[in-house]
């Protein structure tokens, strides 16, 4: 979606509470149950939309998915999403809203330990020797 200059930055400014179509999921976006102002991500399948460079400003020409790759906790324990640009590659932190699926958002959170970059095996022979205990029985 390209926005005219004159709707450029007007939600640095103003809060938007108007619904729209998750290009993502296809599902409908609404202002409430948010629990925040501005409503950045699709709370059913957490995509965003790449439009801002900075919050609210609608200056960014890309407008790519941004797919929810992971999940972080800021210094007052609030957790948010890192979304990444499927058409550039731009990285941003969003702050969950109070409204999305919970169950998408600890997926995101323990995919890593789905997928560790090495083999359990060798995790346990690690632990083994790390702390010196055997299954052998003398």
């Amino acid at each position: 979606m390209k926005y005219s200059n004159r709707e450029k930055n007007i939600y640095q400014r103003q809060s938007c509470q108007e619904s729209f179509f998750c290009q993502n999921c296809g599902r409908v976006v609404s202002f409430t149950g948010a629990g925040t102002k501005h409503r950045n991500h699709c709370p059913h399948c957490l995509f965003s939309l790449h439009v801002d460079i900075l919050p609210g400003d609608r200056s960014a020409n890309c407008s790519g998915l941004m797919e929810p790759i992971s999940v972080w906790i800021r210094k007052n324990q609030e957790w948010a999403i890192i979304h990444r640009c499927r058409r550039c590659g731009q990285l941003s932190s969003n702050r969950i809203a109070a409204d999305d699926t919970p169950l998408k958002l600890m997926s995101i959170a323990v995919a890593p330990l789905a997928s560790p970059p090495f083999p359990l095996e060798e995790m346990t022979q690690v632990l083994t020797s790390a702390t010196g205990d055997s299954n052998e029985q003398d």
